[in-house]
């Protein structure tokens, strides 16, 4: 009986250290949040701006790889770089899982003809130009996973950027096969696409 409550108080006290813990985690990331990166990314992820990415929602893990990243240079950013020089790896953790429990909704599309192009394109691909489609990687909901970025939502400025930027070998921290995707991609296709993402919630 001894033996059970010992457990059972060690138990009740590691959860309440990891609950601390995990407090604490959130309360340093909210800090970071409103002294750096509201000013482009929103106290919410929910970022204002289109060159700047929505990261509400996006999957902590994905968000943690990314400053990391940047801080180490393997993908290039000369506005992010000094942001994330002085982020320990534990802070970077803490960030992803603070904006991966944001909110934001999607983007209400204009232009039917552009979004069925779009939309044909993420879900099926192009077979005459070999390009596969987007929701065979992302999600038919564009919901990514830990390791792959959830594009629900985003601003279709910033996913046509980042589908030059691959294109281009200017980005090249990531999966080799974004390369030869956006490297079939018609202008047509990528802003088509762009724009269907931005709908998807």
């Amino acid at each position: 009986m001894h033996n059970t409550r010992h457990l059972l108080a060690t138990v009740l006290l590691t959860l309440g250290l990891s609950a601390g813990a995990l407090a604490g985690d959130a309360e340093r990331a909210a800090e970071i949040v409103s002294g750096r990166c509201f000013l482009c990314h929103g106290l919410n992820g929910e970022s204002a701006s289109a060159v700047f990415p929505r990261l509400a929602g996006q999957h902590a893990e994905y968000v943690s790889k990314q400053l990391g990243d940047f801080k180490s240079g393997r993908r290039k950013s000369d506005t992010m770089k000094p942001q994330v020089d002085d982020l320990t790896p534990a802070e970077m953790k803490a960030l992803g899982a603070y904006f991966e429990s944001k909110v934001v909704g999607p983007r209400k599309g204009k232009d039917g003809e552009l979004l069925a192009v779009g939309k044909y394109i993420f879900n099926r691909g192009n077979t005459f130009s070999g390009l596969p489609s987007c929701a065979s990687c992302h999600g038919e909901r564009g919901l990514g996973t830990p390791q792959l970025p959830r594009l629900a939502g985003q601003h279709p400025r910033y996913i046509e950027d980042q589908l030059k930027q691959f294109n281009s070998r200017e980005r090249n921290n990531d999966n080799a096969v974004m390369h030869t995707v956006a490297s079939k991609l018609s202008e047509l296709e990528r802003h088509a696409v762009a724009e269907y993402i931005a709908t998807l919630d």
